[in-house]
């Protein structure tokens, strides 16, 4: 059994908790605290000072994980002195935060609680969200899977064998190019680099850009459903195609509106065409396109997850 500190960092609030774990078992946090989001200073000392907390009350911390909002450096051989350290923040809209030294700073912060230091594992949040639903949730027992979340943003992560995939950088899905049909989506795009790119037409601030109110308040048969339907169609043919994961998760603020994965599950059909001849498939989607397992709980489970990883 080892003690284990999860932060997942997003980009309005943090969330710290901890549990005693045996890696196999779904983690259950003895306590979660809920940060406001500001500066990297505030939010990371008081994510620090909230780690030290627990860890009086436990009895000390083996590791600690940590899934946060991006883009991230995960790249433990760039050691480029022009560029951002290993988990830190890289460009990110957010004001202040583009090269926030996130895992040096929580590691420096705890250094005394353990001799040598308390271990910290750092990834993006779509990415342990993903290696949650993979552990204890709706992939699990699966040796791949994608999970998606879409919400302000759009995300996606990917788990192979059990771990999250990184390579020159970590999967950016969310900027996948899709195709739009000028004549039934005049609207160009709410993207700052690409447009009209995935995100940039079927995330939450696309849609209320689009028919001028939040998604939220749009009733479950208002027409810009089927065309979010459609691009998150595309992007699941898409992940299919150049992946095949066993399957797809879809989470999120948007991602989990009523009746939206029946739409993408039609779509995506459209889009594969008949060309995957596999039962998951054929069958309808049904079993392949599936909502979280865990939840709203799915990230920091999957801090907890890559924080047990740094002690195998």
């Amino acid at each position: 059994m080892k003690r284990i500190g999860a932060v997942e960092l997003g980009g309005t609030k943090a969330i710290v908790g901890a549990a005693v774990m045996d890696g196999t078992a779904q983690p259950h946090s003895i306590e979660t605290i809920r940060i406001p989001t500001t500066t990297p200073e505030e939010t990371l000392d008081r994510c620090a000072e909230a780690l030290r907390d627990l860890s009086a009350r436990m009895g000390g911390l083996d590791a600690v994980g940590v899934a946060s909002f991006g883009p991230l450096q995960l790249d433990p051989g760039q050691l480029d002195p022009g560029r951002p350290a290993f988990g830190s923040i890289t460009r990110t809209p957010k004001p202040g935060w583009s090269g926030a030294p996130v895992r040096d700073h929580l590691a420096s912060a705890l250094v005394h609680l353990k001799e040598g230091g308390v271990p910290v594992a750092i990834d993006t949040d779509v990415n342990g969200a993903a290696l949650g639903e993979g552990r204890w949730g709706a992939a699990r027992g699966l040796d791949s899977h994608v999970y998606v979340t879409v919400g302000t943003g759009i995300g996606v992560g990917v788990v192979v064998g059990g771990r999250p995939q990184h390579g020159l950088v970590h999967p950016e899905g969310g900027h996948l190019l899709v195709r739009r049909d000028p004549a039934r989506d005049p609207y160009t795009g709410h993207c700052p680099y690409h447009g009209d790119c995935l995100e940039g037409l079927a995330c939450g601030p696309a849609i209320e850009a689009r028919v001028g109110r939040p998604a939220t308040d749009l009733p479950d048969d208002h027409p810009v459903w089927d065309l979010v339907g459609d691009y998150l169609g595309q992007m699941v043919a898409n992940l299919l195609f150049a992946l095949s994961p066993q399957r797809i998760v879809i989470g999120g603020g948007v991602g989990g509106r009523p009746g939206l994965l029946d739409r993408v599950r039609h779509h995506a059909g459209r889009y594969i065409g008949g060309y995957i001849d596999h039962p998951a498939v054929t069958d309808g989607l049904d079993g392949y396109v599936v909502p979280p397992g865990l939840g709203a709980e799915a990230g920091l489970a999957g801090a907890l997850a890559l924080g047990w990883d740094t002690l195998l």
